[in-house]
């Protein structure tokens, strides 16, 4: 019998064929024009006319500039403002570039924006590790951190869709955010986050935050990563014995497990049209843990599909202003 992990991975792997791709990534397009994109924003550095290689290759980013975007593969267009990921229905250029700007201004003023997770001995050791790190957005010093999770169907890590403006709202919120680069696949993600919070809570002082009341955010395959870290800890994916999360917020995922021992207060949503991720079966895991006594909160949006991110312009706008509400109240104040 096939876990729900395999399930939902076929779901969205059975669309990587050359053609399948095209087809949606065409409709992605077309999706888009309806969608309300955030105008107004013209960019201090790049525009929404900057092709995406000149971004990856800039070299005020050095190495780490490729793991900005993922491979070609799993993404259409050449500029920031033609860009569509496969499996998202939604984008918005004006979010894409001034998140690049952001990076861009803050990498140019000597700011360090991004650290390796994995030694340079263990990454000799796998040469996959080459690929792992985290992008951090900055909020006060010595604020709570979270470390936010993108999807991608265990194929890639659509950060700039999926966790990237997630990171960047919650510094703006004063939030000290990460946003992970992991290996895609179930046991690598998961020890690859592990990684990452253990490499957070050991570097605390140095960066700058607080390990009190920290969240772990995800949508789609990076909600699976959240939500298992969340029930079992780092410790059980081989990273350090450390606090689990005050709490973890999901979206848009068939993840079922959970810990009947305990779990943290979780944030779910979820569209009504997500065929991928269905949401009666988010509500169930909901359920499961309302009868265990933990804070949960749930939301379905109407007519959203799968990947809406952000969910700017649309009818999931808002869900990020009531998940940040929901961790405060849980330990992220």
């Amino acid at each position: 019998m096939k876990s729900d992990v395999e399930r939902e991975t076929e779901k969205m792997r059975s669309g990587r064929g050359a053609v399948a791709a095209v087809a949606l990534l065409a409709v992605i397009a077309v999706t888009f024009a309806a969608c309300g994109a955030e105008e107004g924003y013209m960019g201090k550095y790049y525009g929404s006319d900057t092709k995406i290689e000149d971004v990856k290759n800039d070299p005020v980013f050095g190495d780490y500039g490729r793991l900005i975007f993922p491979s070609d593969r799993y993404y259409d267009g050449t500029t920031l403002g033609d860009l569509r990921m496969l499996w998202y229905y939604r984008s918005d250029p004006a979010e894409t570039v001034r998140i690049a700007d952001r990076m861009r201004e803050e990498a140019a003023s000597g700011m360090q924006i991004f650290y390796d997770i994995y030694t340079d001995a263990e990454k000799s050791l796998d040469p996959t590790k080459e690929d792992t790190g985290l992008f951090f957005f900055r909020g006060r010093a010595g604020a709570p951190f979270a470390i936010v999770c993108a999807g991608g169907g265990w194929a890639y890590v659509a950060a700039m869709q999926d966790s990237f403006p997630q990171a960047q709202e919650l510094s703006e919120e004063g939030f000290n955010a990460f946003a992970v680069i992991y290996r895609p696949g179930p046991r690598t993600a998961y020890e690859d986050l592990a990684r990452a919070i253990s490499f957070v809570f050991s570097h605390a002082e140095e960066l700058g935050v607080s390990t009190d009341g920290y969240s772990l955010w995800g949508g789609s395959a990076g909600a699976r990563m959240a939500a298992a870290l969340g029930s079992y800890g780092a410790a059980a994916f081989g990273g350090d014995d450390v606090p689990g999360p005050s709490a973890v917020v999901m979206q848009y995922t068939g993840h079922s497990d959970y810990n009947p021992e305990g779990e943290p207060p979780t944030f779910a949503c979820v569209g009504d049209r997500d065929h991928i991720a269905d949401a009666d079966v988010m509500r169930a895991r909901i359920d499961a843990l309302d009868r265990m006594g933990v804070p949960t909160e749930f939301h379905v949006y109407r007519d959203m599909g799968h990947g809406f991110g952000p969910g700017i312009g649309a009818a999931a706008e808002g869900w990020f202003d009531r998940a940040v509400e929901f961790w405060k109240a849980h330990g992220g104040a």
